[in-house]
């Protein structure tokens, strides 16, 4: 495993649609376990490809149940809204009030190219749509509720 560098807001890959993965290969496994060590470095809860340079439809979450390696992830059903404080690894020390749903239902492959299905409420919802909407280029800034609401929060030394 290896730890990769962040992209950040600016970088174009960020604005970018990530292709589909069409099989799992060596290449994909090492991804999928690069991104769970550069995410636990980070101290993130999750982190798309695009966040590291690679235009794939691969997320890892982890909100503190285990981590969670998503290869095509889609969101199959919502439920209810939630209006949170959400930040990113990619845009550090800010932060916005973003409306998600309240439940989030996911299908995708796992490492093993296996179809799974994820329920979640909360922070892993948050987390489904956030990691997801960067797959599509979105970043949660879009989403934000007011332009007042980008909240720029000190460094720590």
């Amino acid at each position: 495993m290896a730890f990769r560098n962040i992209r950040y807001e600016g970088d174009a890959v960020l604005r970018k649609k990530s292709r589909p993965v069409p099989e799992v290969t060596k290449g994909v496994r090492t991804l999928l376990d690069d991104m769970a060590e550069t995410m636990y470095r980070a101290k993130g809860v999750g982190l798309a490809a695009p966040q590291v340079g690679i235009l794939k439809r691969v997320v890892v979450i982890d909100v503190g149940d285990g981590l969670m390696e998503l290869i095509n992830p889609e969101i199959i059903e919502t439920r209810g809204a939630d209006i949170q404080e959400e930040a990113c690894l990619s845009l550090p020390n800010k932060s916005a009030y973003v409306e998600r749903p309240e439940y989030v239902k996911v299908k995708a492959k796992n490492r093993d190219f296996e179809d799974v299905e994820y329920e979640g409420e909360g922070l892993l919802a948050r987390a489904f749509c956030h990691e997801i909407d960067h797959l599509d280029g979105i970043l949660y800034i879009d989403k934000k509720i007011d332009e007042e609401d980008l909240i720029f929060e000190e460094e720590d030394d």
